[in-house]
């Protein structure tokens, strides 16, 4: 195994970049310390997941139980940024980036296969297990080690090249590869995403509470009425949040429009009107959302965010309106 030692690494990264990543970086498996698996624990003891359970799966804290040989992970990057805008009028529901093109567990996968099978023909003996938001690892813990990016304050990985408007994945391979050197934090004194978020989900710099999260209650949240500290404090987020990634100087300063065709925004996904969503039917929402990501948003959760925000702009506006 070790005759691929250093002269894989290069050919990896060219590989990954042959297959269109924006962005690799490789660490080895021993620089996962236990102060990353103590600060996730501590996060979980606050109760900070809020029903995001499988955060609690011991192989987060772990990675040798997801796979017992690994001795190198390939990090990657998409930038999936577009430079389109959402209009500012309270009619409008607002989706999050991330969401408004083609599903990026689809596009990511796609990549990761190619990659993961080219390492195996490297060697019968090559292992490689690939995820993309999808498994028990730390995505954002592996990224800054391997020189991607650093965690920023908002709990989003920055990149140098392309803000935090990026995908992660990851390949788990037992093939003894060179190291990038992790990527240094580059936040400095900037609280701008801490003071921008309306619900406080940033508690303090690094340290987000989902039970605060707009992304997180648009996304995960099952039950049939949002909280009020939520639906009140929605701005017309139905899916997801940007706020404290739209607010990042890293972002407005260096963000680059994708070359990657899927990623550019479906029709309807930038300025859905907030009535339209309020009312959309499963089989409207069927049609609507085709290999997105946002199907994890179910029709009657649509429905809800919709019409929560509606409320709160009702109540705001003309306490006596009904808009049905």
């Amino acid at each position: 195994m070790n005759q691929y030692s250093v002269t894989s690494s290069s050919l990896v990264k060219e590989k990954a970049s042959e297959l269109g990543f924006h962005k690799v970086g490789i660490t080895a498996v021993d620089r996962i310390n236990a102060t990353e698996a103590q600060r996730l624990q501590a996060w979980i003891k606050l109760g900070y997941q809020a029903d995001m359970k499988w955060m609690a799966n011991p192989k987060r804290q772990d990675i040798r139980l997801v796979m017992p040989e690994v001795r190198s992970l390939v990090c990657v990057a998409l930038n999936y940024y577009t430079p389109h805008q959402r209009p500012e009028s309270e009619e409008y529901a607002k989706i999050s980036r991330y969401g408004w093109g083609r599903d990026y567990h689809k596009v990511m996968h796609g990549k990761l296969k190619q990659l993961s099978i080219w390492l195996k023909s490297l060697d019968p003996s090559v292992l490689a297990l690939y995820y993309a938001d999808t498994g028990p690892v730390p995505d954002k813990v592996l990224a800054q080690l391997a020189g991607i990016g650093w965690i920023a304050k908002n709990g989003n990985v920055i990149t140098r090249e392309y803000g935090s408007w990026v995908f992660l994945g990851e390949v788990l391979t037992n093939l003894e590869l060179e190291s990038d050197r992790p990527h240094t934090e580059h936040c400095g004194s900037c609280t701008r995403c801490l003071e921008a978020c309306p619900t406080g989900a940033i508690t303090q710099p690094f340290v987000i509470d989902a039970n605060r999260c707009i992304a997180y209650h648009t996304i995960e949240n099952r039950d049939k009425e949002l909280p009020e500290a939520i639906a009140s404090n929605l701005q017309g987020w139905v899916a997801g949040c940007d706020i404290c990634q739209d607010v990042c100087p890293w972002n407005q300063r260096f963000a680059q429009t994708t070359d990657i065709e899927e990623f550019q925004p479906y029709p309807g996904n930038i300025a859905p009107h907030l009535l339209e969503l309020a009312k959309i039917s499963d089989r409207e929402w069927d049609k609507r959302f085709p290999a997105s990501a946002l199907r994890r948003i179910k029709p009657e959760m649509l429905r809800r965010n919709a019409l929560a925000n509606l409320d709160a702009s009702r109540q705001k506006n003309d306490p006596e309106s009904n808009y049905f």
